[in-house]
């Protein structure tokens, strides 16, 4: 599907589903619920405390281009002040430090691939399926060469540019 096609089916979605262009095909994900909305606003407050000039965006679709044109909508994008100015809705990822995909319920395996491809250097997958957090980074060659996984309940330092240490006891309320 091309990307034009795509931005004209997405402004016709209903508000009960979110779509992406991930990989040249149209992905759909149930919209997301009230424990998803605590684990962003969690991860906002340690972004905060810790490392307060960039800017965490809870709303911020991307362009991920790469060999295959695709459009992503991270759950979190971290990136310096002002990147997304004058971009219109689907921005370019350069200048950005680190997307965030919280996972529904079920699980799910994430976008980390579209990730490396358009060069972000830390992608973090909170897969609520397994109760873990995982840490891409390094990419190259359309995948991220280092990617640790921890439970729940576990600090995880998260590695340049970000350098931010996330500490997760408090993802074990938001199970289920």
């Amino acid at each position: 599907m091309a990307p034009d096609d795509f931005e004209e089916l997405a402004r016709g979605a209903p508000e009960t589903v979110t779509l992406e262009l991930i990989g040249g095909k149209l992905e759909v994900r149930p919209v997301r619920d009230g424990n998803h909305g605590e684990i962003v606003m969690w991860l906002t407050r340690q972004c905060m405390q810790q490392r307060p000039e960039p800017g965490l965006y809870s709303v911020q679709e991307m362009a991920i281009e790469g060999r295959l044109a695709g459009r992503a909508r991270p759950d979190g994008v971290l990136a310096p002040i002002g990147p997304f100015v004058g971009q219109g809705e689907w921005a370019d990822p350069g200048g950005v430090l680190m997307t965030i995909e919280v996972t529904s319920c079920d699980g799910g395996q994430g976008h980390r691939h579209a990730y490396a491809r358009a060069g972000v250097p830390v992608h973090l997958l909170i897969d609520r399926g397994s109760d873990t957090l995982a840490v891409y980074s390094d990419p190259l060659d359309g995948d991220y060469r280092q990617a640790p996984a921890y439970a729940y309940g576990a600090e995880v330092m998260l590695p340049a540019p970000v350098a931010i240490t996330l500490h997760t006891e408090q993802l074990k309320n938001y199970t289920g």
